[in-house]
């Protein structure tokens, strides 16, 4: 079997849940199978494929945003020129949501959807975001369509109409690894609670600031590090202020994934309170590194954590502080939920990811699957 991964992913993410499973399955299937396995991207921004066992197909470029059009572009137009006219490809996975096709008439179509945020949270995306309307061209004209997470599928059948049969669910895995290093790690004052990623509209990390600053354990005896997601925007640093908070409660820190195991590892809890996901990868690397978690309870949130996470409900403050402080003030129920995750985090590998993967694409060429 030949298998294709086009350049969408790699032209513009340098590091992130997207790019990462796509050079995990493309190592796995490189490295363990006797599949090829080829990553066709001409210019890429992404760290993570040039560690992949097969190379890429290309030359790594600067990460400047201000070029992403002409990468995209660039890529687009050389895909057409070259991948649309192979005649030996047997899988061609989108690595994203596009309104072009450059799959070659040798393969089938198969395409990843990891959410459907941009349909079900519009008002927090640019009127003008594309990805709503390239996803619905991506999805139609697919063979078929990995999902996820039950959930996912679930919305994508009901939101975009898409027949079950086209659908299969394969769960995503993780490789979050920290190791001892020269660099010098400075903890914050206080134990503190950890939250991850990206921050503005659904990730609802503006009402997680609300209740850090009214619940008084939490605004006493911990700090609040915000990993990732970049420096506080001046609309952040004033919710802040008013909430009575300075940037030494708050603190946001970036680094690599030796810092961010660090931080799992010392946290006292992490906190997902996201509103939708199409999976969460962070949670199974908190739970990885011992470290309690307290999530949502909506999308796929159960799904992935099990009983393995105090759940929550995202909107109501009052029931995100109970489960929070619930796993602050009790060493048994921090132990506990600690010893779940361990189990839990059994359930999820990439090599599940990539196996289960592969059995996809082996139906669609046997005529198994839609």
């Amino acid at each position: 079997m030949k298998i294709v991964f086009d350049s969408q992913i790699f032209g513009w993410q340098q590091y992130g849940g997207i790019s990462r499973y796509f050079s995990e399955l493309a190592d796995y299937f490189a490295h363990s199978t006797k599949e090829k396995v080829k990553i066709f991207s001409p210019f890429y921004v992404n760290e993570y494929i040039s560690a992949v066992t097969n190379h890429p197909f290309g030359i790594k470029v600067p990460n400047w945003p201000r070029f992403y059009i002409f990468y995209r572009w660039a890529n687009f137009l050389l895909g057409k020129l070259t991948v649309r006219n192979l005649r030996d490809v047997d899988i061609f996975h989108e690595t994203y949501y596009s309104f072009s096709d450059i799959c070659p008439p040798s393969a089938k179509r198969v395409i990843t959807v990891l959410d459907m945020t941009h349909e079900k949270f519009m008002e927090f995306f640019a009127k003008n975001n594309p990805t709503s309307l390239n996803k619905a061209y991506a999805v139609h004209r697919a063979d078929h369509i990995i999902c996820i997470s039950e959930n996912t599928r679930q919305d994508l059948i009901t939101l975009l109409g898409v027949p079950k049969e086209k659908t299969s669910v394969v769960y995503l895995g993780w490789s979050l690894n920290s190791h001892n290093d020269a660099n010098t790690f400075q903890p914050p004052r206080k134990p503190f609670v950890l939250f991850v990623g990206q921050r503005p509209g659904y990730k609802n990390f503006q009402r997680l600031l609300k209740v850090f600053a009214h619940s008084k354990i939490l605004k006493k005896d911990f700090s609040l590090v915000c990993f990732g997601g970049g420096r506080f925007s001046e609309e952040e640093k004033r919710d802040i202020e008013s909430l009575r908070l300075s940037l030494y409660d708050v603190i946001q820190i970036s680094g690599d994934d030796n810092l961010l195991g660090k931080l799992y590892s010392r946290a006292a809890v992490f906190v997902y309170p996201s509103l939708y996901e199409g999976f969460g990868i962070p949670l199974l690397e908190a739970m990885a590194f011992d470290c309690p978690v307290a999530c949502s309870n909506t999308s796929s949130f159960p799904e992935v954590v099990g009983n393995a996470a105090e759940l929550f409900d995202p909107i109501d403050e009052s029931d995100i502080m109970r489960a929070i402080e619930g796993v602050l003030l009790s060493a048994e129920r921090s132990s506990v939920l600690i010893q779940k995750g361990k189990e839990r985090i059994k359930l999820f590998s990439w090599e599940k990811c990539a196996q289960e993967t592969l059995q996809v694409y082996r139906k669609i060429l046997r005529g198994q699957v839609s």
